[in-house]
């Protein structure tokens, strides 16, 4: 019998993951982590851990499977939460929850894991994985999840062969529906169970709140920039090289505060993200206010009406060679070589069409269509067909 360690969350998704394994054959064990300690900024009635650890432990007791805890709260201080802290400081805004997936879960969980003689490890995430022979040598593949709806693979784009080598996705091939019906019909106490939202872990937390812990208030300009101003119908200049273009269009509109007019104060660039509506605190407009960029070192937010505002949109994004990810190593692309994908810059959203430039310095990511917020410090993913192929910050 093969040895599977869960990361049971005390959601839905996990413990049918863990009933499945254990249909299958598998020894199974339970294990829940604890990453979080502190209740403040938690809206805690949305996620607490300690609900969520109860729920964990009567569904490994339902199910038969010995349970632990493992506190990881120190190692996910250093690599996620300071990590978040530090890029929101620069200006750009991560995903705690690719993170969580690439420095937890699949990190410092994976060899908890091995160290208790798993096998594997697995979790509830909607992807598959694939696995097939070349030059003699077996590769993983990263598949979507066969729910569209919920696929997850977005969110483990950071992962390596070796950790895909010791990974399992029960719940890959189901949609959603049947496995809260699963769920229910093994009397599992999460089979109803909402969804939890907010950070991996740590649950549903006030963001601005949260990142105050670290990053002080300072009170500063929101400036209106008209989707008239004249950067955006500027002619684009010839260019001697593709590369030349794509570094031209890679860049993002730098603003000064001439550029518009103040509409309102803030309490710190650091705090808000690009494309963000939410906050802004400035009624009186047509239509309602986005971000379209942040200076974190003047502590400026410039904002645009309504979300078809250009200074939104762009078509192509830079990857530094440091924070460029192959999951198909097999397949990465050399320094001149091109290749068309299909590309998504942020969860949930609908896959579309683009082509990667390998460059010595990095690669570029060209849109056929423009694209609205490409924020830095998120990741982008690329696909063909339904197998994610790598990943990267957008710098």
């Amino acid at each position: 019998m093969k040895r599977v360690i869960v990361g049971l969350s005390g959601g839905v998704d996990s413990s049918v993951a863990a009933y499945l394994l254990k249909e299958q054959g598998y020894e199974v064990i339970g294990l829940f982590m604890k990453n979080w300690h502190d209740d403040s900024v938690t809206i805690s009635d949305e996620c607490p851990w300690l609900e969520d650890s109860n729920d964990a432990m009567l569904v490994a007791d339902k199910l038969g499977i010995p349970f632990q805890t493992v506190d990881l709260s120190v190692q996910y201080k250093e690599r996620i939460v300071d990590y978040m802290f530090n890029e929101y400081e620069k200006g750009r805004t991560p995903n705690p929850d690719v993170l969580c997936n690439r420095e937890i879960k699949f990190d410092v969980f994976m060899d908890i894991a091995l160290e208790l003689g798993a096998d594997y490890v697995a979790t509830g995430h909607y992807c598959r994985k694939g696995t097939i022979e070349k030059d003699g040598k077996q590769i993983h593949q990263l598949l979507a999840g066969a729910d569209d709806n919920k696929d997850q693979s977005y969110f483990l784009c950071q992962l390596s062969q070796q950790q895909l080598a010791k990974a399992l996705f029960p719940i890959g091939e189901l949609q959603k529906p049947e496995v809260r019906e699963i769920a229910k019909a093994q009397d599992l106490i999460t089979a109803e169970k909402k969804d939890s939202q907010g950070l991996c872990f740590i649950g549903k937390v006030r963001l601005p709140e949260f990142l105050q812990q670290q990053l002080k208030p300072k009170a500063g300009d929101i400036v209106e920039v008209a989707d008239t101003f004249e950067t955006y119908s500027q002619a684009l200049p010839e260019f001697d090289s593709k590369e030349n273009e794509l570094e031209f269009l890679s860049k993002k509109t730098v603003y000064s505060l001439t550029d518009g007019k103040v509409v309102g104060r803030h309490q710190g660039a650091h705090y808000f993200t690009k494309g963000q509506r939410k906050g802004l605190g400035v009624g009186g407009t047509v239509e309602p206010l986005f971000v379209i960029d942040t200076d974190v070192k003047d502590n400026v937010i410039y904002t645009g009406q309504g979300k078809k505002h250009p200074g939104l949109y762009r078509n192509v994004l830079f990857v530094t060679n440091e924070e460029l990810h192959w999951v198909r190593e097999d397949l990465a692309i050399n320094e001149g070589e091109t290749m068309e994908v299909m590309a998504r810059i942020r969860y949930r959203q609908t896959l579309e069409k683009a082509t990667l430039h390998k460059v010595a310095t990095g690669m570029y990511v060209e849109f056929e269509n423009k694209q609205s917020a490409i924020t830095e410090g998120q990741f982008v993913a690329w696909y063909i067909e339904d197998e994610l192929l790598g990943s990267g910050v957008i710098s």
